[in-house]
């Protein structure tokens, strides 16, 4: 008989007990695969570093590491790298399981993986960080690679850090690797369309969740929450098509303008101060985000941000989950109660994952690929991913997430049950 995972012991709202709901819950659509969803219960291999640095002062600090691989049936783990104090095992655990649907939901030939360190980047100087993220990918370096699992920027972690790794790898196998990680900067192998490319899928998802509901984009409110590339881009996208962003919410705090936020002024001060600082609108307190008039609500920061009692106050009609797991289970259900339409994170943020994915093929090549292929390219799939779950949705009358799950999990677990078990 099997067992739960002995080093995990998930409450519901927790990050690995939503995902294990998730799946719970799709069940009942994967017919004879269902025998073998115990495998995405369990990831595929968890490993735990020491990552210990000489600090500027001299001193010898230790910070703990993680790369999780949940799943690679489908091809080699994919996913970011995020350095924050509130890091934990079970939350990367989470985070790589939702990478499997993620990749899996959009059709990329990919499994799910990823890592962070339990560390406050903003308290590092510039040296220290390069020493953190050096001694870290040595670590991992025995489980990563362009062929095995490739790290991508998250929370706190940019282009540099990419490139940062990318070096280190490269150095402890005596050749440049530009494929083993993806975020790089341009002339180190990066792509064109990468930085905004996950803020342009929420959009387009979005576009299309907005079409089908018959809601005009042309003066939709709509209400942010996380302001970094997702969120900004995202909202950059809306109003660009007449939408008017109202609420805004960041690290720093809320701002509420029921006329519109002025972007063009906004996201210079809140990339260098945060949204506080810009006197286009009302300071708020954090929990009077949730109760903003809006008809879209993006939440684009962290997981577990939707919960039952915000899911009740919400005035939205359409939530687009810029973020990963940002809704817990039950607030999940509630929304639905309430007629409200959830595109799920598997779905709305897969447009960086799949330009990560042009970065993988065009390092691969040594052939790269302008910004407005790339843009076309990734609409096309976003478009194909989506309308195939809308319309496994309306097949079975279920919800997008359970959808979503239902076409990812299918193919997962079809690639693991023709691959079968070895030895």
């Amino acid at each position: 008989m099997s067992e739960k995972l002995s080093f995990v012991n998930p409450t519901a709202n927790s990050p690995w007990g939503t995902y294990l709901s998730q799946v719970d819950r799709v069940v009942p659509y994967l017919g004879p695969l269902a025998r073998w969803v115990e495998t995405l219960k369990r990831p595929k291999r968890a490993l735990i570093v020491d990552v210990p640095i000489e600090m500027d002062d001299g001193t010898i600090a230790h910070f703990e590491g993680y790369r999780v691989q949940h799943n690679m049936s489908r091809g080699p783990g994919k996913g970011g790298v995020r350095f924050h104090p509130d890091v934990t095992l079970e939350e990367v655990m989470a985070l790589s399981a939702w990478m499997t649907i993620k990749t899996a939901a959009v059709n990329l030939p990919y499994g799910g993986a990823k890592g962070g360190i339990r560390v406050d980047p903003k308290k590092l100087s510039l040296q220290e960080l390069e020493k953190i993220t050096r001694r870290y990918t040595s670590e991992i370096g025995i489980i990563i690679g362009p062929h095995t699992d490739i790290p991508a920027p998250d929370v706190n972690t940019n282009g540099q850090i990419m490139a940062w790794m990318m070096d280190t790898y490269s150095m402890n196998v005596g050749g440049t690797a530009t494929g083993v990680v993806t975020g790089k900067p341009l002339h180190l192998g990066g792509s064109l369309g990468r930085v905004k490319a996950t803020g342009r899928g929420v959009f387009v998802t979005g576009r299309e969740a907005a079409r089908r509901l018959g809601m005009d984009l042309r003066g939709a409110r709509i209400a942010v929450q996380g302001f970094g590339n997702v969120g900004s881009v995202a909202a950059e996208l809306f109003a660009e098509a007449g939408a008017k962003i109202v609420a805004v919410q960041d690290h720093t705090g809320t701002i509420v303008n029921t006329n519109g936020l002025d972007l063009s002024k906004l996201i210079p001060i809140a990339n260098k101060e945060g949204v506080i600082a810009f006197k286009g609108g009302d300071v708020v307190p954090n929990e009077a985000f949730w109760d903003t008039a809006c008809d879209i609500l993006i939440p684009a920061a962290l997981e577990g941000q939707i919960t039952a009692e915000r899911a009740q106050k919400t005035t939205a009609k359409l939530v687009l989950e810029g973020a990963n797991g940002p809704t817990v289970s039950s607030a999940d259900d509630i929304l639905a109660e309430r007629g409200v339409l959830v595109v799920p994170d598997v779905i709305c943020n897969a447009g960086g994952v799949t330009v990560s994915y042009f970065e993988w093929v065009q390092d691969f090549s040594s052939f790269f690929w302008d910004e407005d292929e790339i843009n076309v390219r990734l609409d096309r799939i976003m478009m194909n991913a989506l309308n195939q779950i809308w319309d496994t949705a309306d097949k079975h009358k279920i919800t997008l997430r359970t959808a979503t799950y239902a076409v990812a999990c299918e193919r997962i677990l079809m690639a693991r049950q023709e691959r079968g078990l070895y030895p």
